[in-house]
């Protein structure tokens, strides 16, 4: 049992990581515009997607070095899936920023299900797929069973901290993260003070797009497969894992992804795989009756 009970804590902890990079992208236009964009799901399914392109493409030239191959995948899906988030945020958001709340959310919606018909169109409605690239694994022998930790698995992990950490970086001691700070917390004095707050929620949209295109290079290498409606479900348990840290929080989205991660793999492991959907949104539901402001949010004050 204690076996199992640490298998589905690492197996949680590298969903969760992905789960908290997805988050990220919720987090950070909530912390700057106020909204949730709705397409951020799709843009995730987008770099699933491109990262198997780019896969292929780098393996019909005879690249085989692993180094080199994530490397080249991660920085073309990154760069596209930016252009991507650049694109949602000027024709889904600017032209409605002044609008009532209601209508981006709708535009994003709709933007969403965009994304979905247009990958199915162009890819194909079947399961697409991508062979292992990093094999092995770490074996730890626990009483009667042993305990798996595969190499990907360990890359994945890895790969999440340290863009978290550049990110994290980014926004603590950098010119744009200042930027970013300042439209956050007043953004008719940031535009004041000469901050060109358009720029800036543009930046947060394609930074967002780009944790994301880490997410889905990473997660497409654990499990291999995708589908055009990939991002819908894990779009959910990304805001989901966004809320339970605090939404606006960038410690709290992967605070929450990790924690959502390991919920939902204790959850498949103890009672049934079956459900741990139900699971996720059940907890979403939760959360938002008893601690709308997340583990590490703050209580929104209504200023009069």
């Amino acid at each position: 049992m204690d076996g199992i009970f640490l298998q589905q804590t690492i197996n949680g902890l590298t969903l969760g990581a992905v789960y908290g990079l997805i988050a990220i992208g919720y987090t950070m236009v909530y912390g700057i515009i106020g909204m949730i964009n709705f397409a951020h799901g799709e843009v995730y399914m987008i770099s699933a997607y491109l990262a198997a392109i780019t896969l292929a493409i780098l393996a019909s030239f005879g690249l085989e070095s692993f180094p080199l191959l994530i490397l080249g995948t991660l920085l073309f899906t990154i760069c596209i899936t930016g252009v991507y988030g650049w694109v949602i945020e000027r024709v889904a958001y600017k032209p409605l920023r002044n609008s009532t709340r209601l209508a981006p959310l709708i535009s994003a919606i709709g933007m969403s299900l965009v994304l979905q018909n247009y990958v199915q169109i162009s890819q194909g409605a079947r399961q697409q797929g991508v062979p292992t690239l990093l094999e092995g694994a770490f074996k730890l022998n626990i009483g009667e069973g042993f305990v798996q930790l595969t190499y990907t698995k360990v890359f994945i992990l890895i790969a999440a901290f340290v863009g978290m950490a550049l990110l994290t970086y980014v926004i603590q001691y950098t010119k744009l993260g200042r930027m970013c700070r300042a439209t956050q917390q007043d953004r008719k004095m940031a535009s004041i003070l000469g901050i060109n707050t358009d720029r800036v929620i543009s930046y947060v949209f394609v930074i967002g797009a780009a944790m994301a295109a880490l997410a889905g290079v990473l997660i497409t290498m654990n499990y291999g497969t995708f589908d055009f409606y990939a991002g819908f479900i894990i779009g959910i348990k990304a805001f989901t894992a966004a809320v339970l840290g605090g939404i606006g929080s960038l410690p709290g989205a992967m605070l929450g992804g990790l924690i959502l991660g390991v919920a939902e793999s204790q959850f498949s492991s103890m009672v049934n795989t079956d459900y741990k959907d139900v699971f996720s949104f059940s907890l979403l539901v939760l959360i938002l009756i008893f601690r709308p402001q997340g583990l590490l949010g703050r209580p929104h004050v209504a200023k009069v």
